[in-house]
């Protein structure tokens, strides 16, 4: 009853407006007078789990985002890729969706890659006279990717959270990540394709555009090189996550400020106020969420969700059904950082026991909490892709439903039920099985 009552006031919380960090602590100091914790119990849980070097990847790769967001790299990324679709109706649409992945592999924020990518490609697609409902649906459907391609912040709280391997969970978000990103592309270049309003690049010979793409090429490999030496170094066992966050931001830095000259070393102070801003609150919501997961493991709450499971019905398949609609739902009322740290500590022993490997889960979560936050009627990353774009929520509806029916759900359906999209790269690389 005390748990039903404190999951209640929840999602009530959230459902009202209440900052979601306040509604993690009133249900937590719900469950902790009600259930009859002592809180000199619970406090040193949350002091023990936040004491870990994983954790400095988090701050690290957020002031990563905010370098990148304002020093122009997401323009040259942008501008590299079109050269080679520019010429084809509908390409801004892949050019949106690849700029998306790679700006997303880099900095690991879905909302930073779509303030940086929609304000570059936004103007862009309108002075192509591309339908901007559809060009704003496609790029909120495509910031996502940047909880699947690693490095991702979502997959460093999963495994911190979970004590899994951060290089596990990262390669086994890689396949469905691209399976993701191809799937968006196909369908935002179909559902763009047949507007004839659209302005095509100028043809020119295969010299001029050999010259033109080499420029690009040349202009963009600083940016290019961001991926290589953040993802080389973690899969190459060179460095820690946190180690290459830290690398990520001192090659950053002269990047924007010396290369692509869209910031200056006094604007550093602002990105730094506002990653220490965004730090701290996710890490008050860490403390406050560590303790209510002390408190939900202590009632066996994983061990009561799984008998409810079990007693509508025994087949895994069908349990996957119903854990896919759970983490939707949560994904449509939390954002990621929120819904990851609550679905964790919860679903993990759930997958353990029905014969799922948590690494498996963690694409599944990714794929979820993505579609969940371009799902009607919250969906933060549709209203977000609105204002930047400037075009009404209303109509990026039916478009980014095209994208959740045509790509979201099969990239799902693939991911939880052949398990060796997600285990085969980690498998492979790492040279161990994952399976259960």
């Amino acid at each position: 009853m005390e748990l039903g009552i404190g999951f209640i006031i929840l999602i009530g919380c959230v459902i009202l407006g209440v900052p979601v960090v306040y509604a993690f602590g009133a249900a937590t100091i719900w469950f902790t007078v009600s259930l009859g914790y002592d809180p000199a119990f619970l406090l040193p849980t949350a002091y023990s789990k936040l004491n870990g070097v994983v954790l400095l990847a988090i701050p690290l790769f957020i002031l990563v985002g905010g370098i990148m967001e304002k020093g122009m790299i997401g323009s040259a990324l942008v501008d590299w890729v079109e050269k080679f679709v520019g010429r084809i109706r509908g390409s801004l649409c892949i050019v949106a969706t690849v700029t998306c992945a790679i700006f997303g592999s880099i900095c690991g924020s879905g909302a930073a890659t779509l303030s940086c990518v929609g304000s570059i490609l936004a103007p862009k697609m309108h002075e192509k006279k591309y339908n901007m409902g559809i060009a704003a649906a496609v790029l909120c459907c495509a910031a996502p990717l940047g909880m699947l391609i690693p490095p991702s912040s979502i997959q460093i709280l999963y495994a911190w959270s979970g004590q899994l391997s951060v290089l596990a969970c990262f390669l086994s978000t890689v396949v469905p990540g691209l399976i993701l990103t191809a799937l968006i592309s196909i369908v935002g270049y179909v559902l763009s394709k047949t507007n004839k309003d659209i302005i095509l690049a100028e043809s020119v010979s295969p010299e001029v555009w050999m010259k033109e793409t080499g420029k690009s090429t040349v202009r963009a490999l600083p940016a290019l090189f961001m991926p290589i030496i953040v993802l080389g170094g973690i899969y190459g066992g060179f460095m820690t996550p946190s180690e290459a966050a830290a690398v990520a931001i001192v090659y950053a830095l002269p990047v924007s400020i010396y290369i692509y000259k869209g910031m200056r070393w006094r604007d550093l102070k602002e990105n730094f106020i506002s990653s220490a801003t965004t730090t701290g609150v996710i890490m008050v919501m860490l403390a406050i969420i560590m303790v209510m997961s002390r408190i939900l493991v202590m009632e066996d709450l994983p061990g009561i969700v799984l008998d409810l499971l079990l007693s509508v019905s025994e087949n895994k398949y069908v349990i996957l059904i119903m854990i896919n609609l759970f983490l939707v739902l949560i994904g449509m009322l939390m954002d990621d950082v929120s819904g990851t740290l609550l679905c964790t500590p919860i679903l993990i022993p759930i997958a353990m026991e029905l014969g799922i490997s948590p690494y498996q889960m963690a694409a599944i979560l990714g794929v979820n909490l993505g579609m969940g936050n371009i799902t009607p009627p919250t969906a933060p990353f549709l209203y977000l892709g609105a204002r930047i774009c400037r075009v009404s929520a209303r109509d990026m509806m039916k478009p980014c439903m095209a994208i959740i029916v045509f790509a979201y759900i099969p990239t799902l359906l693939l991911t939880t039920y052949i398990p060796q999209i997600s285990l085969w790269l980690p498998e492979l690389i790492m040279q161990q099985s994952f399976g259960i």
